[in-house]
């Protein structure tokens, strides 16, 4: 192992001073590490060494980098020792399936970009809803809500509980330019949230947000917490439209892509046959 792998390199030549230094200090290009007739040079694991580490920490990171490079080298000559002809015959066709399967995608992602309509017109949107929204089946509850955080000293405690309690649009607008003083704040119940995510800034249970309610209020060392649930829908029901409509603009672009795709196989092939590039014996 000694013949195959040796590494040159001492303590001052792998320490982060060393891998900052400029070339023009080093007059000969020398490498780190060698296995049979393959380098590793400064340059090549310059980037990996993390900025401002230390230089007993640099040592120990240089010497790993070192050493996994030394460890692929010895397994691909090992494997290239223990490889037979059928085994090169098959990785030759997978490279050159893989190095095909590249090109054609790329040509193609070029072509999409190119030529894909993505502007999707509304009324599109509603009818693939309506076509296949038996499909759209929530897997999480979502709610319409509106909650508030404060600290227990707030000066204007009272006239915050009444404004939100009422929630005219004077009374939330309010709110809304008041915002910096609260801890937490979403009043924007027109909007279906998921609950999971309520949960993580209000400490209410899950039975309780998931029933409609004007007002929950609840008070603890870090304040006091205000919910109205405007609106509840569960598992398994029905996906509302305003809600899975980015998911259905997706959905309707892959079809494109799709169709796309197609016809672009059909042109080619048709195109093939007139030029006579195609022949089927």
């Amino acid at each position: 192992m000694k013949n195959q792998f040796y590494i040159l390199v001492c303590v001052l030549f792998i320490s982060c001073d060393f891998l900052g230094l400029q070339k023009k200090d080093i007059p000969v290009r020398k490498p780190i590490a060698s296995v049979h007739n393959n380098n590793l040079y400064t340059e090549d694991i310059k980037l990996l060494i993390p900025k401002n580490i230390e230089k007993n920490d640099s040592l120990v990171f240089t010497r790993s980098i070192i050493n996994s490079w030394a460890v692929k080298q010895l397994l691909l000559k090992k494997a290239e020792d223990n490889n037979t002809q059928n085994d090169n015959s098959e990785i030759n066709n997978l490279v050159k399936d893989y190095r095909q399967a590249l090109l054609i995608n790329g040509y193609k992602e070029r072509l999409i970009k190119q030529q894909l309509d993505t502007l999707i017109e509304q009324q599109e949107i509603i009818d693939y809803y309506k076509l296949n929204s038996k499909n759209f089946r929530l897997n999480e509850e979502l709610i319409k809500t509106r909650y508030l955080h404060f600290s227990n000293d707030l000066i204007d405690r009272k006239e915050v509980v009444k404004s939100f309690k009422k929630g005219t649009i004077e009374d939330l607008e309010e709110l809304e330019i008041k915002q910096l003083t609260f801890k937490q704040i979403m009043l924007n119940d027109s909007v279906w949230t998921p609950l999971e995510n309520v949960l993580l800034k209000i400490p209410f249970s899950r039975i309780n947000l998931l029933k409609k309610t004007k007002l929950l209020q609840k008070e603890d060392s870090l304040g006091l917490y205000l919910v109205t649930i405007k609106d509840v829908l569960l598992r398994n029901q029905i996906a509302p439209l305003s809600y899975i409509k980015p998911t259905i603009k997706q959905m309707i672009l892959h079809q494109r892509k799709l169709q796309l795709i197609r016809d672009l196989e059909k042109i080619i092939l048709k195109d093939a046959i007139q030029n006579k590039s195609y022949k089927i014996h």
